[in-house]
């Protein structure tokens, strides 16, 4: 019984860091995108967007909601960014927006 119990502790020690090894890619992961609309009222910005490699997104376009309204001062549509999101209470947020390196 000794042998089993070390066997499942092993187990499960493994299944823990492959469990918490993407949610440490989501805190840094930058996608490239360009805004395509801006809704300052309702917090919310359309990218058409590369690749989102922490969620495993294929590209589209998509309207995102933005946890900090403030980030929306700091572009323009037809923009390229950089911008990084979360999966949050059921939806896709931008934690993070800049203006991509010209």
């Amino acid at each position: 019984m000794d042998k089993n119990r070390g066997t499942l502790v092993s187990i499960f020690l493994g299944t823990l860091v492959v469990i918490s090894t993407p949610a440490i890619s989501q805190v840094n992961e930058m996608t490239n995108g360009i805004v395509r609309k801006i809704d300052i009222e309702n917090s919310k910005i359309t990218i058409k967007h590369e690749e989102i490699k922490n969620l495993d997104m294929p590209p589209m376009t998509m309207v995102f909601q933005v946890k900090n309204k403030a980030l929306l001062d700091k572009i323009q549509v037809g923009e390229t960014v950089k911008f990084t999101v979360i999966q949050e209470g059921g939806k896709i947020v931008v934690t993070d927006l800049k203006p991509a390196p010209q």
